[in-house]
């Protein structure tokens, strides 16, 4: 993958992963959700609660609020994750590919 794309299109990617939930085959953390909370509730106890998929749900875009994080902060983030990914680094300024 990092051979086809850039940096700035993996960064793109990323932001749009943590925003609308993973990328992949039709939500696959829905139907995890879905999964675990059947198990739970084959194995809850008598007068217990019955568990709902919400109550697996991740919930998405909640750090950057949370976090009280801000853009420079985040460029960080993805910078550091370009590296560890072997990525190359095409921001202005940058003093070397990653």
């Amino acid at each position: 993958m990092l051979a086809d794309i850039d940096s700035a299109e993996i960064t793109e990617w990323m932001a749009y992963e943590q925003i609308s939930g993973p990328l992949g085959p039709e939500r696959i953390d829905v139907l995890a959700s879905i999964l675990a909370a059947t198990t739970a509730n084959t194995a809850r106890g008598k007068g217990q609660r019955a568990k709902e998929p919400a109550d697996f749900m991740p919930k998405w875009d909640q750090g950057a609020a949370a976090k009280g994080g801000d853009w420079e902060q985040m460029l960080t983030t993805v910078k550091s994750l370009t590296r560890r990914l072997r990525g190359n680094d095409l921001t202005e300024g940058s003093s070397r590919d990653a």
